[in-house]
């Protein structure tokens, strides 16, 4: 069965150009992952909206660039198809080209980095202390995962 995706943007800001490739590259991510029948959903924000959900959930007082948040409901549709509701992806689009910068990578790849890293958290996966550091290989499975499936979907684009 497919998995479903469900983009959003922060009220007040425009989509972007790449909105619809955003949707395709999460909903080949979940292929490659061998995620079945999942649905998640992304909201693209700036980062006074992230800054107060870390805030809120996470007593961090600063902006961030990525948030997941688990859900895991299933429910039957009217087709009688069974999904899990994953839950929710937060992105910043403000802390995305510092990243990209501070990776000497491209917005591109950093936004893809981002909601590979999105997904996996919401299917279970940690990386405890462990970030990801230029110039070093990651050590923890969530990240050696993630780091993975970029290369393998390398020649996909968002932006």
């Amino acid at each position: 069965m497919p998995n479903a995706v469900l983009l959003s943007m922060q009220e007040g800001l425009e989509e972007p150009a790449w909105f619809s490739r955003a949707k395709q590259f999460v909903e080949k991510s979940m292929a490659a992952l061998r995620y079945d029948g999942q649905e998640v959903s992304v909201l693209f924000c700036n980062d006074s909206f992230i800054q107060e959900l870390n805030h809120t959930y996470r007593n961090i007082d600063s902006p961030t660039d990525v948030l997941s948040f688990e859900n895991g409901a299933s429910y039957t549709d009217e087709d009688g198809n069974e999904w899990t509701n994953i839950g929710d992806i937060v992105i910043s689009l403000e802390t995305l080209p510092k990243n990209a910068a501070y990776f000497g990578g491209t917005e591109d790849a950093e936004l893809k980095r981002l909601l590979v890293h999105g997904l996996l958290h919401l299917n279970g996966l940690d990386h405890g202390d462990e970030h990801i550091e230029a110039g070093k290989e990651p050590e923890c499975e969530m990240l050696v995962i993630q780091e993975k499936l970029l290369v393998e979907l390398a020649q996909e684009h968002i932006m």
